[in-house]
């Protein structure tokens, strides 16, 4: 009687630990589709980056109109490159385009190996640094084309955008491009420190 209750217990005992061992790599599993995931949207918002970025340089750096009227000593024209400020916007966004480009291996290998801290660390650092140079050059832009649209009577500076509407029309659609992707690097750096957050 003790031995066959014996031999009764030995099998419920192996086929609980059976049981149990799938449930405990079941988080891990989870954890790992849940990283992959963030990299995947990480990798979306970049390549959006990268058009936004492009978009705002091409915007400004083709923006010239020449007005049908001259005079015998004067030609009425604007061009980006006559602002100094258009022209760091235009170095700035196409510097930070071609961040975006570089960034996109590291990205890649986030979603290969979505538990690598590394490529994370390096796209977070690398971000706040080409956040910072955006925001900058947007928001001087930004400064330059709110003068332009509505002037400045104190200092006496005319707003340009009545007779130059074609040029104000490429900077304002540039500054907005700018600051779309100012938003998308805000979206990397929440993605890539709450990924951090969870490694």
């Amino acid at each position: 009687m003790m031995r066959g209750s014996a031999e009764i217990d030995m099998p419920e005992s192996s086929s609980v630990s059976k049981g149990k061992a799938p449930l405990l790599a079941a988080p891990m599993n989870e954890k790992g589709g849940y990283k992959k995931g963030i990299a995947i949207f990480d990798f979306i918002l970049r390549l959006a980056a990268i058009a936004t970025a492009l978009a705002a340089a091409a915007s400004m750096g083709t923006s010239d109109e020449t007005l049908p009227f001259f005079t015998q000593f004067f030609q009425f024209e604007a061009s980006y490159d006559d602002l100094p400020t258009f022209q760091f916007f235009v170095i700035a966004m196409a510097i930070v385009a071609g961040y975006l480009v570089l960034s996109l291996p590291f990205s890649i290998v986030a979603i290969v190996r979505p538990h690598a801290a590394g490529p994370r660390l390096l796209l977070i650092i690398l971000d706040t640094v080409a956040l910072t140079l955006n925001t900058a050059a947007g928001a001087a832009a930004a400064a330059i084309v709110y003068l332009a649209h509505n002037g400045n009577s104190s200092t006496n500076w005319l707003a340009i955008c009545q007779q130059f509407g074609d040029f104000c029309q490429k900077n304002s659609g540039a500054v907005v491009a700018s600051f779309l992707t100012v938003v998308i690097f805000v979206f990397l750096l929440v993605l890539s420190a709450f990924a951090l957050r969870r490694h």
